[in-house]
């Protein structure tokens, strides 16, 4: 037990050693800018965000609450339903944090906490079936096993709720699984199971993955009703739930030293409310937007491809500016708008660049 235990840990070191490490322990970290450019993220560049330490988990989910027929599922149990797979991009609610001033409180996020991959699992909407929720549900609420210190508790654990509706509803596609890109899920991102909520931002994707519980009355834990929300310094404070639009620039790099000439620029967008319609690009800071190429959506939850073709001509330093549209109408703003948890910045990424002779 001694020697697979080692093992594990020295998977687990490597499975770390490409990511950009934000935080140790917890392990936070985000992705290397290379995850972006492919379709799906491999698993050993996909970002990491964890509340608590990894935890131990007894590879049982028990499911109760307002329903008649509550039970317990173990991984084999999932895996003897319906095995839907999807690709599913996820982004942390904080992606983006050090763009705010003031710099808000939380884990000092920059641009890449953002990757998409493919989920296998069981469908949610199917599991809560078998439970038999009571017909005055209002919401499920999803626990992990992770738990510790934190701000004023001694000891807490991580769980968030869904309104029933929305979870029981077989076009939102939330999914309990159990493996990522084809291999069973490894511990940072949520072994043995954990959920995926498409569209939220990631806090709504509860990792390992310990109970789940039908309640009739609204759920106000700690990260549902407290952290994770928007708070405005001139308005209600509201929910973390939905990705806002946002287009970002993979190629170039930032800082990047290009040819004069005909130049692609490259990147992804996406959008919980989305699809995504429409990447505009800007070589000025006052406007003059410019219509990229969007690729068609290849999932109904994953980003988006799109690409400008660029006359760069002038040596010197060039800025390059892209936002999204998504299907609704949301736009990205100019500016950071700012939360005093620094949540959901979506603002038009800037980047310079200098052009050759």
């Amino acid at each position: 037990m001694a020697g697979e235990g080692v093992a594990m840990a020295d998977s687990l070191r490597r499975s770390r050693a490409a990511l950009t490490m934000i935080s140790p322990e917890p392990f936070n970290a985000e992705a290397p800018p290379e995850a972006l450019t492919g379709d799906i993220t491999p698993t050993d560049l996909h970002y990491v965000r964890s509340n608590f330490p990894l935890p131990a988990h007894d590879r049982v989910l028990a499911v109760g609450g307002a329903v008649g027929n509550a039970m317990t599922l173990t991984l084999d149990d999932l895996r003897a339903m319906p095995a839907v797979e999807q690709a599913v991009t996820l982004e942390c609610a904080g992606n983006g944090r050090l763009a705010q001033a003031p710099l808000p409180a939380g884990e000092p996020w920059g641009n890449y906490a953002v990757s998409t991959a493919r989920w296998t699992g069981a469908l949610l909407h199917q599991v809560l079936a078998q439970a038999q929720p009571a017909d005055e549900a209002v919401e499920v609420v999803f626990e992990g096993a992770d738990h510790g210190r934190y701000y004023q508790y001694e000891d807490i654990g991580f769980a968030r709720s869904l309104a029933y509706a929305y979870a029981a509803d077989p076009a939102a596609g939330i999914l309990i699984a159990y493996e990522m890109n084809g291999q069973p899920l490894n511990r940072d991102h949520g072994a043995p199971f954990r959920m995926i909520v498409p569209q939220y931002y990631g806090v709504a994707s509860v990792k390992w993955l310990k109970r789940i519980d039908v309640t009739t009355e609204p759920y106000h834990g700690e990260f549902q009703s407290h952290h994770y929300m928007y708070e405005w310094p001139d308005r209600p404070a509201e929910p973390v739930t939905l990705m806002r639009p946002r287009a970002q620039i993979t190629d170039p790099a930032p800082h990047a030293e290009i040819p004069a000439g005909p130049y692609t620029v490259r990147g992804k967008a996406w959008s919980g409310t989305g699809p995504v319609t429409t990447v505009e690009v800007s070589l000025t800071g006052e406007g003059d937007w410019h219509r990229g190429h969007l690729a068609p959506p290849a999932g109904p939850y994953q980003w988006q491809d799109w690409s400008f073709d660029w006359q760069a001509t002038g040596a010197g330093r060039h800025t390059l500016r892209a936002r999204a549209t998504d299907v609704v109408g949301n736009t990205q703003p100019d500016a950071p708008v700012w939360n005093r948890l620094g949540y959901g910045n979506n603002a038009v990424e800037v980047i310079y660049i200098v052009v050759r002779e």
